[in-house]
């Protein structure tokens, strides 16, 4: 499925496509937020398996006003210490794995992209008890290098 997705997004247009047209190329959202002004949020996360997350936004109008790949080199930059668990989701949407550990008390969320569009490594952010972000990360996607793949 995710591999499909630059030639259903070279179909969509910000201001011209429907939310019908979007839900042809992209399918059924995994969740949809709908704000006060009637704004659509469609979240299409390709976690654990792809390397993107998509977030499509539908005007009061019904047309689309932006589409954004949100596993990228700026929103990770974005993403600071001190803060929370939703603020982080809202920036990079859903992680490709979460994983506890007790004895430190820390949850890490890790998120699969694509570095320069070949190289395949992993977001990683550490959150303390409190649910605020410790620190982050950048490393090489496990899976990857288990199989041998670049």
């Amino acid at each position: 499925l995710a591999g499909c997705d630059p030639q259903r997004v070279a179909k969509l247009e910000e201001g011209v496509s429907t939310e019908v047209q979007v839900r042809e190329q992209f399918g059924d959202p995994a969740t949809v937020t709908i704000a006060p002004d009637g704004t659509r949020t469609l979240d299409y996360p390709r976690q654990p398996e792809g390397w993107t997350n998509y977030v499509i936004q539908i005007g009061p109008d019904g047309k689309m006003t932006s589409l954004r790949q949100l596993l990228n080199e700026d929103n990770f930059a974005r993403v600071q210490p001190g803060m929370g668990q939703q603020q982080v989701r809202d920036i990079l949407g859903r992680p490709a794995k979460t994983q506890r550990f007790d004895l430190k008390q820390e949850e890490v969320w890790d998120w699969r992209f694509k570095l320069q569009g070949n190289e395949s490594k992993m977001f990683s952010v550490t959150f303390n008890a409190q649910g605020q972000v410790q620190r982050t990360g950048i490393g090489d996607d496990p899976r990857e290098t288990m199989s041998g793949a670049k």
